[in-house]
């Protein structure tokens, strides 16, 4: 059968509209494709972890860390979902809120002020100019150390302790982190963070963290949902800040240094904020092909 064909071919198709829009983002390497839901649903809530998975693949889709839904939010002034590579759909994310935040921004949506409602409750973001590039501040809350809200089995906190012979702490910094400090950063990262991910302790899998503190505050994440390591993750940073910062290994201001670039993150008043970059980089659209064969998955 000819396409030409099946375009007369009445089907219950769940891609209800011709085309699906989308813009493709990244915030430092981290990238995301962006589904803008905030005038009307274009991939109804059945489809979308299905889409997720074959939109992020890099040979059979578009290609991607994981699929953005920009939506009204009830409690603030736009929403973010997410939804990642194998289908899960994630808490929060720290480079995908700049990535997000860049893109209400500039089609109007927002001002420099601004409110996201996220899974991971209303998140405050600042968005500037610098540099003639894109930044947003984000704040990312209290970090929680206590197991309950990591989650991590047991009581009390989760600080350099003793798990698959490393000495590993945790945070939830809008998502679980696993952190753990090393003095070389040159090592196959699939190898050992698995293990980490996928322990027992964590009831909800964590992201996995490897930190060397020093003049360069280095940081690589093995993220869970995207199952391999990210070039950046926010939240990641965050995480890893939060721990050396409660372990008193650095101050109120750290400059993580991710395989993607810079993020800067500060403490104030007990909260932790990330300020980072985010870029365009194309705009398109799903074909009807595309679409019909993902309708035949479902």
């Amino acid at each position: 059968m000819k396409l030409a064909d099946i375009s007369e071919i009445e089907l219950e198709d769940p891609f209800r509209p011709s085309s699906i829009a989308f813009t493709k983002l990244h915030g430092n390497g981290n990238d995301f494709i962006l589904i803008d839901e905030m005038r009307q649903e274009l991939v109804p809530e059945a489809a979308k972890r299905r889409l997720a998975a074959r939109c992020c693949h890099r040979n059979f889709g578009i290609g991607a860390d994981g699929v953005l839904f920009l939506v009204n939010g009830s409690r603030a002034d736009i929403g973010m979902r997410l939804f990642q590579p194998d289908g899960s759909e994630a808490e929060m994310c720290g480079n995908g809120i700049r990535c997000l935040a860049k893109y209400a921004w500039e089609t109007g949506y927002v001002g420099q002020s601004f409110d996201v409602e996220t899974l991971a409750g209303v998140i405050p973001v600042n968005v500037r100019e610098r540099d003639c590039s894109f930044w947003a501040k984000v704040d990312m809350g209290e970090p929680k150390f206590d197991r309950p809200s990591i989650p991590a089995c047991g009581t009390g906190e989760f600080i350099m302790e003793q798990l698959d012979d490393m000495q590993v702490s945790a945070v939830n910094t809008g998502v679980p982190h696993a952190v753990i400090f090393v003095e070389d950063m040159e090592f196959a990262i699939e190898d050992i963070a698995p293990l980490i991910r996928h322990s027992s302790i964590f009831p909800e899998g964590a992201n996995v963290n490897f930190v060397k503190p020093g003049k360069l505050f280095e940081v690589r994440t093995f993220e869970r949902g995207v199952e391999k390591e990210t070039l950046s993750c926010g939240t990641g940073a965050v995480a890893s800040a939060s721990v050396a910062h409660r372990l008193g290994l650095v101050d109120d201001e750290v400059l993580v240094e991710t395989r993607g670039g810079p993020l800067i993150i500060t403490f104030e008043e007990g909260k932790a904020f990330m300020e980072g970059p985010a870029v365009t980089v194309f705009t398109g659209e799903l074909s009807e092909e595309y679409q019909w064969s993902l309708s035949q998955e479902l």
